[in-house]
Parts: C-alpha cells; structure tokens; sequence
C-alpha cells in the first residue's frame, strides 16, 4: 500500500450533511429509502425529492453503491453504499472494502473531486470501529492510486471516540 496519497486523506469531527464537497457518501440500508444514523439524517438534510429518486433505484446490496443528486445538501451528490452488519465472518472485512471502492470508483467515474465518507458500518450495523478505520483508511490510499480524478477524502465522524480513532490510526501512518 501506497502512503503517497495520505496528503489527500483529511479527518475531521461534524455533521457530514453540513460540507460542501462534490459528493457525501450515505451508509445506508439495502432500501435506499431512509433509517437511523447518518442514513437519517442525510435524508432528513436532503428533503423528500433524495427519497423519491431512490425509489427508482430498486435498493443498494451490500459492499455495492449508487449515487444520486444532493437536492438541498451543500454536495451536490450522494454516493449510497450498504456496509456489512458485523458478524465476525471472513467476508465482512472484503465487503467493507468493497463499499469503500465502489464509492471511489463512482467518484472517479463521475468527475468528483471531493468526497466525504462516515464510519461505514460502525453505528448501528456494530462494526468495531479500529478494525473499520484501518479497510477505511487502507482501502482508500489503494484506490486513491487508481482514482487521479479524486483530489481529497474527508473522514467526517459524528463522536469523539471514532475522530480519535481515526486520527490516531492516520498520525501513526504518517511517521
């Protein structure tokens, strides 16, 4: 893995629907249509119209992602992808990463420049928040290689714990 890319990568404590980048991403549930979290309070910042396009969308599987329009956020996209609901299995590591890749390569397929990422998988759907941010953070500088379109990745994470998390696993990176 690549460390050449960690000047792209930006951590920060807030309210992912409050940024203005090209694109947010929306840990959602395979329905695309709305629920807890971060998936609600997208939908909520967005209005009604991010509802209804989804509804068209026929729903999301999981590791797999699809965008729409921003509406009334300050991105002008929505990148929605399902993360896994940890179970401990083999496969729930490659399917976080997959969530992370197709949403990086939505990006680059779409012209976007800047995008912002929650903690996938880490509210709800119990994904130990260490193990998350290392896919994360791994998983992104790989494709970052791939992606010369993509400019800057945005962690933004709701609570204090997982902003430490994350700083920490990048500051000990960087060294």
């Amino acid at each position: 893995m690549s460390k050449s890319n960690l000047n792209k990568i930006v951590i920060q404590k807030g309210d992912i629907t409050q940024l203005s980048v090209d694109a947010i991403v929306n840990a959602a549930n395979n329905s695309l249509l709305g629920g807890g979290g971060v998936d609600g309070a997208i939908h909520m910042a967005a209005g009604p119209e991010l509802v209804e396009e989804c509804k068209a969308l026929n729903g999301c599987k999981t590791g797999e992602a699809k965008m729409t329009g921003g509406y009334r956020l300050k991105a002008r996209h929505v990148i929605h992808t399902v993360g896994p609901i940890y179970s401990g299995s083999p496969d729930d590591p490659k399917t976080l990463a997959r969530c992370y890749q197709n949403c990086l390569q939505i990006a680059q397929t779409n012209d976007i420049k800047t995008i912002a990422f929650p903690a996938i998988s880490c509210g709800v759907y119990g994904y130990p928040l260490s193990d998350a941010c290392k896919i994360a953070v791994e998983t992104t500088l790989e494709m970052l290689s791939q992606c010369p379109i993509i400019e800057q990745v945005i962690f933004m994470l709701f609570s204090d714990d997982t902003y430490s998390i994350y700083i920490n696993y990048i500051n000990t990176m960087k060294q």
